[in-house]
């Protein structure tokens, strides 16, 4: 029920579908009970067992109008009318007003359906959007930390399982009320036999209480499964070909079969406690309605306390006690289910960022002097990456980072961006702590080309000017241009409207990465980010990148992450790195007269080469 108050921050936006539902959920339930009242002076009509009342009753104001009067008025209605017009008549007029309840109860079903279809698709939109912002906020640190076919799993079947679960809940009022009002009439017609239906009642919840206390726990175990299942598939479709290449589809098969069996085995324990729970209701309704029967017959056959039209009435009254009653029970089940997958789903929405911006950051909008490490040290986890780090990017400047790999040249990047805070010391931007600066104001003024070129499932122009609002055609061509991708693009049948596929999967290494630098360039940002951009491409697709990239830095400072020394000869300052730390730095030239660390990698690359 925790949970349950919390969803209700989502209702408040729709409160007049709400309101409206609720209104039409009382009419529904109060000629619930009137049609099964209606059934009455037809009766009296069939089997002429009515008192018969001549006098038409008088209303003395309308505090006396209750359910005798509505009866006397029926009663003389009915004697009337077949006094005047004969019984078939009656009997036409009595099945018109019978139909005529129905067709108001349905009709008020129907409209508070309506406006709850309106509730309960806004909940959804509204829950969704909050999620998915959050997740978009969140540091990159979480995602490392998490599967992605778990959080697409909390994302999107966890989140249909609250909206199923916690609206049947909002639906609910109809149904008590339902119990209600039925009640009421059950009582006005024999209170004695209503005395059996208010042991049924409490009896039913308590059993059915006992059976759904394990749904919750359960339901929690079934979505994680089915998230690590999502992170089976996803991870399989991301590793096909490799999966095929080192013919390990038996091994896939076996593991997704696993999982599947699991899984099917715990559907089958809920799905018995939640299908037991149904018919054991509608069971014990059936029992109390016998005892109903003995009792009630005796009522109209020995004391003769009671006519034979009014019992049926009732019986037909303590019947319908039973769908909203099977109804409660189910929505209390779906709520543990809502309960189980609202706590996954809150794990997101809970989720803490390390990294948000403080109230009080400030908006940074050019670069004018310098970026500075000033003595930082970072960690992941235990071990540091990066121990004493000092250096200074000058503006205008082309800085290069080389060095064996886990030296701590990538961790630069992503702690220069912001994507983690370093453990100790502290990075500036012109002279202010990057920490005390909003994080997109910073992220605006660096663009980012990385080994592996991230490509969205669109447009190859919509890949150019992401998160440039209303780009301009001859800008997204100009960057093309620089990055020296114009000419195979002009070559696709719908040349810049031509979709990349699945991760830019209809394209070539080198043209995704052509199409990354167009994509930073389009941004246009003062500082470039490379981070080993030519490393998994071939020479020659290495040697048309490698114009683009210098088209690219011209006039902009840049920070070059490199494995192939080739690329950065002509930097204005080559960083030498090893164990996180740095041991070198200077010129191309500066740092083969040295016959140190970077020396020898020159050696080794040249002897790699030939």
């Amino acid at each position: 029920m925790k949970n349950f108050k919390r969803f209700l921050k989502y209702v408040l936006p729709y409160k007049k579908y709400q309101f409206l539902s609720i209104l039409f959920n009382v009419l529904y339930a109060l000629f619930s009970s009137i049609s099964m009242l209606s059934l009455l002076p037809m009766i009296k009509v069939l089997f002429e067992d009515g008192e018969k009342i001549r006098e038409k009753p008088v209303l003395n104001g309308i505090s006396n109008f209750d359910l005798d009067y509505f009866e006397n008025y029926l009663n003389y209605f009915i004697t009337n009318t077949n006094e005047t017009k004969g019984p078939l008549a009656t009997l036409i007029w009595m099945v018109v007003f019978v139909l005529s309840t129905f067709l108001l109860k349905n009709l008020f079903s129907y409209l508070s359906i309506i406006y709850m279809t309106y509730l309960n698709n806004g909940i959804l939109k509204d829950l969704r959007q909050d999620v998915y912002r959050k997740v978009i906020s969140l540091n990159v640190s979480f995602f490392s930390n998490e599967r992605k076919g778990d959080l697409i799993a909390r994302m999107t079947s966890d989140i249909n399982t609250i909206k199923a679960s916690f609206m049947s809940v909002l639906m609910m009022i109809r149904e008590p009320l339902t119990i209600v009002f039925t009640l009421i009439a059950m009582v006005y017609i024999s209170w004695k036999l209503t005395v059996f239906v208010f042991i049924f009642i409490p009896i039913s919840g308590f059993l059915i209480s006992k059976l759904g206390k394990s749904i919750k726990s359960q339901s929690g175990d079934i979505f994680a499964m089915e998230g690590e299942l999502l992170s089976n598939i996803e991870e399989t479709l991301g590793g096909i070909r490799v999966v095929k290449n080192f013919t390990s589809e038996n091994y896939f098969v076996k593991r997704f079969t696993d999982f599947t069996n699991t899984i099917n085995e715990m559907n089958n324990s809920i799905g018995k406690k939640m299908s037991l729970a149904a018919p054991s209701s509608e069971f014990l309704g059936i029992f109390v309605i016998s005892i109903i029967l003995i009792y009630g017959g005796s009522l109209v056959l020995i004391e003769k306390t009671l006519s034979g039209g009014a019992f049926i009435a009732y019986m037909g009254l303590a019947y319908q006690i039973l769908t909203p009653a099977k109804a409660i029970t189910k929505a209390n089940h779906a709520l543990q289910g809502g309960n189980a997958a609202y706590d996954r789903v809150a794990f997101i929405l809970d989720a803490k960022n390390p990294l948000k911006d403080k109230p009080s950051a400030k908006i940074i909008t050019d670069f004018t002097k310098e970026i500075k490490f000033n003595n930082i040290s970072f960690k992941y986890k235990d071990e540091y990456v990066l121990r004493d780090f000092n250096l200074t990017v000058p503006k205008g400047k082309t800085i290069a980072l080389v060095g064996e790999s886990g030296s701590g040249k990538s961790t630069l990047a992503n702690l220069i961006t912001r994507f983690y805070d370093v453990t100790e010391g502290n990075i500036t931007f012109d002279g202010v702590d990057i920490k005390d600066v909003t994080s997109k104001s910073l992220r605006e003024q660096m663009g980012i080309v990385a080994q592996d070129s991230i490509l969205f499932n669109d447009t190859i122009g919509n890949n150019i000017s992401l998160g440039v609002d209303s780009p301009k055609q001859e800008d997204i061509e100009a960057a093309a241009k620089i990055a020296n991708a114009h000419n195979f693009i002009s070559e696709f049948p719908k040349k810049y409207d031509n979709p990349v596929g699945d991760g830019g999967g209809m394209l070539s290494g080198g043209q995704r990465q052509r199409v990354a630098i167009a994509r930073a360039v389009m941004k246009n940002p003062p500082i470039m980010i490379l981070d080993e951009a030519t490393s998994a491409l071939d020479t020659e697709s290495e040697k048309i990148v490698q114009d683009a990239l210098e088209n690219m830095m011209e006039n902009r400072t840049s920070i070059v992450i490199a494995h192939r020394l080739s690329t950065i000869q002509n930097a204005d300052l080559i960083v030498v790195m090893k164990k996180g730390r740095i041991v070198e730095q200077g010129s191309h030239e500066e740092l083969l007269n040295m016959s140190g660390t970077y020396a020898n990698l020159v050696r080794l690359q040249s002897l790699e080469v030939n």
